[in-house]
């Protein structure tokens, strides 16, 4: 039995992952399989489970994870994934800006399990508000945030920076309405832009009962035309909004790229800064947007956004 036993244990750490890659930019610890969320040391310190806003009786959170020197540093709202219907802020794969002198809060919004369109962006934007009302007691900058966001996330992070003063889409979630949920900056992971496009290009997730969109929406973006386009942030850009920084992969199956063409040619349009990095052999998510030469092109594009003071 003990032979047995053993060599059962010895084929557990066979199938186990190798070990992890170690990313010298941002110092995080990688899965070898370059999947999950990567493990990093922060050298700040972090508060969990906050409250900013309640809703029907129940509570919406968000985690902060604060640098060293937190005083007037810039603020980077994070938008987990999910397909608006799983998801949690606990998957939050920017982290480590912190040691690069961001505050970092990472939020949870309401899943389409609780509610439809339009209660998640008029979460993100309560969530925006209270962390301006409360900058004092952290000590990061209510003048310069960030939205930032992967799949889900991503498509609410574009919205909140193309829909400022969108009397419809403010909400009052939380309250804090004598601050604004505008933000200075966006960075999308691999989010969709434009519902109608995608009910044409990707109609079994868009159009089909039970498909992303349609949990999101309540109905096939091919039918709710003008709630379709009211949730795509391309409908909604205008001369005012701030500047984009987008990753995409080039082989993305879930949210095609297209989606990202779109967004782009709007902003071009309006002749606003957007920068778009398409990333070759690279699907729907993954470590290699969040490290590496990936992980520089979004302090780069950081940087030029807001200072980080030393």
């Amino acid at each position: 039995m003990r032979v047995i036993t053993t060599f059962f244990l010895l084929s557990l750490l066979a199938m186990a992952d190798p070990d992890p890659i170690f990313d010298e930019f941002t110092k995080q610890q990688i899965p070898a399989s370059g999947n999950g969320v990567p493990e990093v040391v922060l050298t700040g310190s972090q508060i969990k489970n906050i409250q900013y806003a309640e809703v029907d009786g129940k509570p919406l959170l968000l985690d902060l994870y604060l640098p060293e020197k937190v005083e007037g540093s810039p603020l980077v709202v994070w938008i987990h994934g999910g397909g608006w219907k799983g998801g949690t802020k606990e998957k939050c794969f920017v982290t480590w800006l912190s040691n690069f002198g961001y505050t970092v809060a990472s939020i949870n919004y309401r899943l389409v399990d609780v509610a439809k369109w339009p209660a998640q962006i008029h979460d993100c934007k309560g969530a925006v508000r209270w962390l301006r009302s409360n900058a004092h007691a952290y000590g990061y900058s209510p003048d310069c945030v960030i939205a930032a966001g992967a799949s889900a996330g991503g498509h609410l992070a574009a919205l909140l920076g193309t829909t400022g003063g969108h009397k419809e889409l403010e909400g009052d979630v939380g309250g804090n309405q004598e601050q604004s949920s505008r933000v200075q900056a966006v960075v999308d992971y691999y989010g969709a832009t434009d519902f109608v496009l995608r009910s044409k290009t990707q109609p079994s997730r868009a159009n089909a009962s039970g498909s992303v969109v349609y949990n999101l929406l309540g109905g096939g973006a091919d039918k709710l035309v003008d709630k379709a386009k009211q949730a795509s942030a391309k409908y909604h850009v205008s001369h005012d909004d701030p500047p984009l920084l987008v990753f995409h992969g080039v082989d993305d199956k879930t949210v095609l790229i297209d989606q990202t063409d779109a967004i782009e040619a709007a902003y071009t349009t309006c002749d606003l800064p957007v920068t778009v990095y398409r990333i070759e052999n690279a699907g729907h998510g993954g470590s290699v947007f969040y490290a590496g030469d990936n992980a520089e092109h979004l302090c780069e594009f950081l940087e030029t956004m807001c200072t980080v003071k030393e």
